[in-house]
């Protein structure tokens, strides 16, 4: 069975997950993605044989809208989508952009931040390849993995820097992860 197989399975076993997926699904945003934790903490609790919602805080929900990156047209969305789910689903689905994320990243967090052509790009600027994971419910029914670094530090209990972005979030990111699921090996550069 492929790493992509074994995730899809994993995340298809987590109800609260495929609740936010099928709404996303229905919402018919363009180029969306759920990732970050919604979809790596899922792989480390079933691996660790903690519940699946373990440590999940928020279901990150991107997309990609190139057309009008108003934070006019964002917050459009964002009330859409909370339109769509109830308490608590509600408050814990986070919507944004990626094609506006660079006109406020460095403001936020201190690091100039490139406009993104996609989604599935987002994830190659994650602090570590093992939260640039990704996760689309298709209108068929498929499950779409994206994961440009691969599965495999997933999967090993493995946090690495990113080799494609040098940040000095990278520790701290990495213990506080770590504090959650001791588990986890943290590789420095």
């Amino acid at each position: 069975m492929t790493l992509e197989r074994r995730l899809e399975d994993i995340l298809r076993a987590a109800p609260s997950l495929m609740q936010v997926m099928e709404t996303a699904r229905d919402l018919d945003l363009p180029d969306w993605l759920i990732f970050s934790g919604a979809i790596y903490q899922r792989a480390l609790n079933h691996l660790t044989g903690r519940d699946p919602d373990y440590g999940i805080k928020d279901y990150d929900l991107g997309y990609h809208d190139a057309a009008d990156i108003s934070y006019e047209a964002e917050d459009e969305v964002i009330r859409r989508v909370a339109a769509a789910f109830d308490p608590p689903l509600r408050d814990m689905v986070e919507v944004r952009n990626q094609a506006r994320v660079h006109v406020w990243f460095e403001g936020k967090f201190g690091e100039a931040y490139a406009p993104l052509a996609s989604s599935a790009e987002a994830l190659t600027r994650f602090t570590s390849p093992t939260f640039g994971v990704g996760a689309r419910l298709e209108a068929d029914g498929r499950m779409t993995i994206v994961a440009p670094f691969g599965l495999e530090d997933i999967f090993e209990l493995k946090l690495r820097p990113n080799p494609l972005r040098k940040t000095t979030g990278f520790l701290r990111t990495a213990q506080a992860a770590q504090a959650r699921w001791p588990e986890l090996t943290i590789l420095e550069a």
